[in-house]
């Protein structure tokens, strides 16, 4: 490859600039440039010439048109092998740009903090995606830089080949930054769907930055990796680095707890995205203990989470258990510190956030998406179908349960006592399973069910569920309702004077 001879630089970050500058100088590489980006190039003291004096035509329409021209543009996309490129170049007085260092104005950014659709508008960058693109067809013969952590990589392939760059390395650049305009794009078009209240548009774009290669995937023997903004969502205090078994279970935690926001003190512990204990007291340390009370087992090695600041006395009671994460929207300083013993544990302070509306899961060769289950019911909703009624605590109970179940794997059936998970059945193919594990496992831990409450998160299509539960002495229930035969498991509790809600809502989660 020649030498770069001539390189266009046009920036909207315009950090770390005097090393690459020094680089470009000592390899004799001209600079065009236009703008803050011209000025702070003059500032430092280097040669560069304005855009407008290159082509000999003046910004105009406020500055939307600078690059937008065929000297430009000719100048990047000419092959520098192909005669009649050469030919026309030199017919129209054009010389090549062998080099584009390019970043966009920052419009996610403006969209963070502005709520003016006009400055939204104006920071949609159109001449540089457009280099940027033109660039990264031709990497055969020119070089393109999207962003300021290229400049290190860049100055070194310079130093290398004498002020060329390597083929592999044009090309990876060019890779990078047809990634970068697909991002930014997505994320003009995520904008649009957002103030047009188009929830599943035409074309769906999903977009993230791949922020962070993981130690590996569900297993060891798998790569993986996360793509999006987890700053956005908590800030790591302590702790590893977050794995990705670890992002499954934290988003389980959290958008359980999205539910119990409001509520008083309340406290999770998670295994594998199902809550292994839950409870909500007049206090922290009293949620945690409770919560711990259900399963303290599956506890070991679990993911736990709070609604309100942890404090000493529940951070005393938590650094005896093995936990890999706690998360909580803030904590005491003296409480963090304790924590903070643990070399490895994880410690997030999740921040508040509107998560978006729609969620998306791989499948097959593509991916499903759906909006997210948001529906909450309340105790004024529940459609009461039996003759006895629960009292004002069952019903509390059973909303509790219901939201716990919402956030449990199917088929689920949720035992509650006193606003205390006792136990849950998760994951089984059949509801009967489910009711059976349940039992068993609250059994396990000398939990008396009578008085409990049940929650399923689906219809019963026969009475056995009921039935069990009648058994056991759990005398209040609540679900879907929508089976052909509910009747049957209305017909039994109403012999057994057990109370049963209806929701009308469905809450599958597969």
């Amino acid at each position: 490859m020649p030498k770069i001879k001539k390189a266009l630089i046009s920036l909207s970050d315009k950090s770390n600039l005097l090393p690459l500058l020094k680089c470009l100088k000592r390899h004799k590489i001209n600079i065009i440039s236009s703008g803050g980006t011209y000025k702070i190039i003059k500032k430092l003291k280097f040669n560069c010439s304005e855009i407008s004096d290159f082509t000999k035509f003046p910004e105009i329409l406020n500055g939307r048109v600078k690059t937008l021209h065929p000297k430009i543009h000719a100048g990047i996309l000419s092959k520098r092998k192909n005669k009649k490129h050469i030919q026309e170049l030199k017919k129209n007085k054009f010389e090549n740009i062998d080099l584009i260092i390019v970043n966009f104005y920052p419009f996610e950014q403006v969209v963070k903090k502005s709520k003016s659709h006009q400055k939204i508008i104006e920071n949609i960058d159109i001449g540089g995606p457009t280099m940027v693109r033109a660039a990264a067809k031709n990497y055969n013969d020119v070089t393109v830089l999207t962003s300021i952590h290229q400049y290190e990589q860049l100055i070194s392939e310079l130093i290398t080949n004498r002020g060329s760059t390597s083929l592999n390395f044009r090309q990876k650049l060019s890779e990078e930054a047809f990634a970068e305009t697909a991002y930014y794009d997505s994320v003009i078009s995520s904008y649009f769907n957002k103030i047009s209240k188009i929830s599943f548009p035409h074309k769906k774009i999903i977009h993230g930055n791949l922020i962070e290669k993981l130690r590996y995937g569900e297993n060891p023997h798998q790569e993986g990796w996360f793509k999006g903004n987890l700053e956005e969502v908590f800030s790591q205090l302590h702790g590893k680095q977050i794995s990705y078994n670890n992002l499954l279970d934290i988003d389980a935690a959290i958008m359980l707890m999205e539910d119990f926001s409001n509520a008083p003190p309340t406290f999770a512990i998670l295994k594998h995205n199902n809550a292994c204990g839950f409870a909500t007291r007049s206090n922290l340390l009293e949620a945690y203990g409770a919560a711990l009370q259900a399963d303290p087992i599956s506890a070991f090695g679990g993911i736990l989470i709070a609604n309100n600041q942890i404090d000493l006395e529940t951070a005393t009671k938590i650094n005896t258990l093995f936990c890999e994460v706690v998360i909580a929207p803030s904590y005491d300083l003296e409480a963090l510190e304790l924590l903070k013993s643990k070399k490895n544990r994880i410690i997030l302070v999740q921040n508040k956030i509107n998560f978006p509306n729609q969620i998306e899961r791989s499948c097959l060769n593509g991916i499903l998406v759906q909006e997210r289950d948001v529906y909450l019911e309340s105790v004024s909703s529940f459609e009461l179908k039996t003759d006895t009624k629960p009292s004002d605590s069952q019903m509390e109970d059973l909303n509790f349960a219901n939201k716990l179940a919402k956030h449990t794997k199917s088929n689920t059936i949720v035992l509650v006592k006193d606003l205390q998970l006792l136990a849950s059945g998760t994951g089984q193919t059949s509801r009967v399973d489910a009711l059976n594990q349940a039992i068993n496992k609250a059994k396990a831990f000398n939990f008396d069910l009578t008085g409990s409450v049940m929650a399923s998160d689906a219809f019963f299509p026969f009475p056995d569920c009921v039935e069990i539960a009648g058994k056991e002495g759990i005398n209040a229930v609540i679900q879907p309702g929508g089976s052909i035969k509910d009747d049957l498991s209305v017909d039994y509790c109403n012999k057994n004077q057990i109370g049963m809600v209806f929701t009308g809502i469905r809450h599958f989660k597969h």
